[in-house]
């Protein structure tokens, strides 16, 4: 019962701290961060079908599979928060990354691991070196994501391609 309870507060509450971050914040971040649910999603799904590892306990029936109050609630909304101190510097990026993945990896594993899953085929260290895997891929796709944002801000003047509207009058000369 404590486990679930666990869960429960892993994927609600964390949204609760999204209160603090100013709306342009969250336009700005949440495509990495839902980018980044998504890929999380298809690791647990490989992990599932190689037998990386095996959940214990989840919250939501389909949730055997993929820890749901991890990918949705803990890892998107912290993905949000660390992109928005850290991403001004790839380096303080990846130290970031690399601490609150050995977190993870090293320190909450111990205390989660056996109740809420249990690792099969992959240790610590590999877990930890797949979430800097993923770190690496979010960090370019965010740094494309602002090139687009970019240029959204300074459209072309003239489209190269549009269509013209044949009810409208032509202006006199």
């Amino acid at each position: 019962m404590t486990d679930k309870l666990l869960l429960w507060i892993a994927w609600i509450v964390p949204w609760f701290s999204l209160l603090f971050l100013k709306k342009d914040v969250l336009k700005r971040y949440m495509p990495v961060a839902v980018f980044t649910s998504l890929l999380v999603t298809i690791v647990f799904e490989i992990a599932h079908a190689l037998r990386w590892w095996e959940m214990k306990e989840w919250i939501v029936p389909w949730g055997s599979i993929t820890n749901v109050s991890f990918v949705y609630g803990l890892f998107i909304v912290g993905t949000i928060w660390i992109f928005y101190f850290t991403f001004r510097s790839f380096w303080l990026f990846l130290a970031t990354n690399v601490a609150v993945d050995a977190l993870q990896a090293f320190v909450f594993d111990g205390l989660f691991e056996g109740r809420v899953y249990r690792l099969i085929r992959i240790n610590d260290f590999q877990v930890f070196l797949l979430m800097i895997g993923i770190s690496f891929v979010i960090y370019a796709y965010q740094k494309w994501q602002e090139g687009v944002f970019a240029e959204e801000k300074h459209p072309p003047r003239s489209p190269a391609v549009g269509f013209r509207n044949p009810f409208r009058r032509k202006a006199k000369a």
